[in-house]
């Protein structure tokens, strides 16, 4: 049993102050209520022979109880938190029934064992043990036989080392400092006559983490670089010396520390000491340190990285005892104190105060993502890993093409989703391996369009994902957990289902509720739209499922024309070309059947092109890629140009100078066909105009807003027609 906590009843007073908005009404948080937990209660015999026994119940969440006294008396006691009741029993044993009642009306009850004899208490027996995983607590059991309940005195201080439980029960007290106590215990029945107990224990700290620090988080190779770990998802330098000696004197000592096969770093006797790394690390495009540090002691030590041009700066480790302590120290600590990041090649740890223990793990340098790779995924264009798609009582097509092509999801073909009346109709697949939905990797997201007209009935427009155990054969969804969410009709969008952050319900049959991500059994996925035990029709289209860690958000700007009305860029503008931004579709096939697109029609401008102004400025680190559809007619073009389009960034702010510093990249192109060009100012090749003498790096620049794109050229007067669509700016 836990020490008795004694909550305080409150009393909710509502001032009425004028008129009441609707959110000062609002009592949604009654929703999140749950029924008490914890239910129990403590039983006082008096010890005069008259049977008089003292009721205290407790739980968490509880505001009153309903007590149940389990002899003739037929009606049950009302008792409010932190108060008691008291009743006179003959002797014998009786079963006293508590029914906890929660804030919201939500109840819990147990049953206790009550035993009342005039008997003084005998066969004692009293286990005292230190607890295994909480250091200096001491839990101790009492069982007798005619007892009712016991008292603990812990032998540390006079006043507040008594604790109360059951007869049956464990108490448990933490010391302030390990050493030798006398633990007394007195058992008491319905007799006068009590029962002692007096031991002489030593109560121990524990000098050493149990478990391991919490796992790092999955990261892409590209956003992390690893100092030491034995759980990175990512290699770091094995040669890098974690204990040199760097003349600390004769009392310090280190070594590496085992958890489950899990290798851990320990200093004693800390003055200071640290790593010296095989290589120097350049750090300067990370954004975060992170270390994991545990102790017993009353130690804030020190960490300091240690530049090979630059010297060390300090950070305190505002430390607590006994646990793992996490940091995610921001790198611009360090560089706002003049320290370089670009050549790390030491770290230092300093005991404060000196001569502590501290076990280290988990340290990495990491930034947020700048690319994402997902772990599984399908995008509906014959690109992914998923082996094979199945519908269960739903019609399926995962070769369907784009029915509502648009600025939000330009893909040509995606999968049909076809549920004509199916009681459970859904869509699902099993992966090649069992999901591990540790250290981020629990995020599931796709993009969803469900018409109006394909829906009949009357249920809530929502889609849900569902994660089950494809060993269960027919009874895979008796374990399955599932996220909901909703959905908005007529209009592509993106759904994210993450089993670490979001709301989650299990179908468990074994009483047991485990968390998703503790869960190592699951790997059939089941998306279901519109919810299941139903008959009514839904028709949804699904596109560019993901599944692996969370996607960095999409960031301005934000430049997508699919030219049905829905694009994000204001304004085109045509320079030297004719220009029309809803021009009927004349050659719709299979690469595309858009309805409407973009008409470049260059009659002879020597500099001819169509250009935009977006706002922010480009970061071509977070998005460094321009893709659109281009069509070019034969028989729209005369000269003898080289076929082919171009894309090029400029600063609007030069005006009439744009051109002197824009960058560029040049792609050829085929004619009469629709064809899908991507130009990645990371990995492409390009050229700059720049005559002050530098030759920057595009994603060095931060000054560039406009985009021009140009067919066959410059500086000649032949003419040109070509059409354009499904423009978007992207990572």
């Amino acid at each position: 049993m836990k020490t008795l906590k004694y909550i305080f009843r409150i009393t909710m007073v509502f001032l009425l102050l004028g008129s009441c908005t609707e959110d000062a009404n609002d009592l949604s948080f009654i929703d999140s209520v749950v029924a008490p937990t914890e239910v129990s209660a403590v039983f006082k015999i008096t010890q005069d022979n008259t049977g008089l026994v003292t009721i205290t119940p407790n739980a968490v969440g509880a505001s009153n109880y309903n007590i149940t006294y389990g002899d003739a008396t037929t009606e049950a006691v009302n008792v409010i938190q932190g108060e008691s009741t008291s009743h006179i029993y003959e002797e014998g044993t009786y079963s006293v029934k508590i029914e906890a009642v929660g804030l919201s009306g939500l109840k819990s009850e147990v049953t206790k064992e009550l035993l009342v004899s005039f008997k003084a208490p005998e066969n004692l027996v009293v286990t005292i043990e230190n607890d295994p995983a909480i250091s200096k607590q001491v839990n101790v059991t009492a069982t007798a036989d005619f007892a009712v309940s016991f008292e603990v005195y812990f032998g540390e201080t006079v006043e507040n080392d008594l604790v109360i439980g059951n007869i049956g029960d464990t108490v448990n007290y933490t010391y302030q400092d390990a050493g030798t106590y006398t633990i007394r215990i007195v058992v008491m029945g319905g007799a006068i006559e009590t029962t002692e107990y007096t031991e002489e224990f030593i109560v121990t700290a524990i000098l050493q983490p149990l478990a391991s620090a919490k796992a790092p988080p999955f990261r892409q190779v590209s956003d992390v670089i690893g100092v030491f770990s034995d759980k990175l998802n990512y290699e770091y330098d094995l040669s890098n010396d974690f204990f040199p000696y760097w003349d600390q004197g004769a009392d310090w000592n280190v070594g590496e520390f085992l958890i489950d096969e899990d290798k851990i770093l320990r200093y004693t006797g800390l003055t200071y000491q640290g790593i010296q790394l095989a290589a120097n690390i350049d750090a300067s495009g990370m954004e975060f340190l992170h270390i994991d540090i545990w102790t017993a002691d009353d130690n804030n030590a020190k960490l300091s990285p240690i530049s090979a041009s630059t010297g060390e700066k300090a950070f305190d480790l505002d430390l607590t005892a006994n646990q793992w302590t996490s940091f995610d120290i921001p790198l611009s600590y360090f560089t706002d104190l003049g320290l370089s990041m670009a050549d790390i090649a030491q770290f230092k740890f300093d005991g404060a105060p000196a001569g502590g223990t501290i076990f280290v793990d988990n340290i990495y340098f990491w930034r947020a993502p700048s690319s994402y790779t997902p772990l599984l995924f399908d995008d509906f264009e014959g690109n992914g890993n998923i082996t094979l798609w199945a519908g269960d009582q739903a019609g399926m097509d995962n070769a369907f093409v784009n029915p509502y092509v648009n600025a939000n999801n330009f893909s040509e073909t995606v999968l049909e989703y076809k549920d004509t009346g199916g009681q459970y109709a859904n869509v699902q697949f099993v992966a090649d391996g069992k999901f591990d939905l540790s250290g981020g990797k629990s995020v599931f997201s796709l993009k969803v369009y469900v018409p109006s007209t394909g829906i009949t009935g009357a249920q809530e427009n929502k889609i849900s994902l569902k994660l089950q155990n494809s060993e269960l054969g027919p009874n895979v969804w008796q374990t399955q957990t599932e996220i909901i969410k909703p959905i908005v009709l007529d209009t592509w969008q993106v759904i994210t289902f993450d089993f670490e952050n979001d709301d989650w319900i299990n179908l468990n049959f074994n009483g047991i509720d485990p968390d998703p991500v503790d869960r190592l059994d699951l790997d059939k996925v089941v998306i279901q739209v519109n919810g299941e035990n139903n008959f009514d029709n839904v028709t949804a289209y699904i596109d560019d499922f993901n599944y692996g860690t969370t996607p960095p958000a999409d960031s301005p700007p934000f430049a997508r024309d699919g030219f049905e009305g829905n694009g994000t860029i204001t304004t085109w503008f045509g320079d030297s070309a004719g220009l029309n931004t809803a021009f009927a579709n004349p050659f719709v096939d299979a690469n595309n059947n858009s309805a409407t697109v973009l008409e470049y029609q260059d009659t002879g401008g020597q500099y001819a092109n169509v250009q935009f102004t977006v706002s922010p400025k480009f970061d071509l680190v977070a998005k460094s890629k321009f893709t659109l559809k281009v069509y070019v007619p034969s028989s729209g073009i005369t000269g003898s140009q080289e076929n082919k389009i171009s894309l090029k960034l400029q600063n609007s702010e030069l005006g009439p100078n744009v051109w002197q510093t824009q960058t560029e990249i040049i792609k050829p192109i085929l004619l009469d066909t629709w064809q899908e060009i991507t130009f990645d100012f990371v990995n492409d090749d390009w050229v700059n105009l720049n005559f002050n003498g530098i030759d920057p790096d595009p994603i060095d620049r931060t000054d560039l807003d406009k985009v021009v794109i140009q067919v066959n050229g410059e500086n000649n007067f032949d003419n040109v027609v070509a059409y354009i669509d499904n423009f978007n700016y992207h990572n």
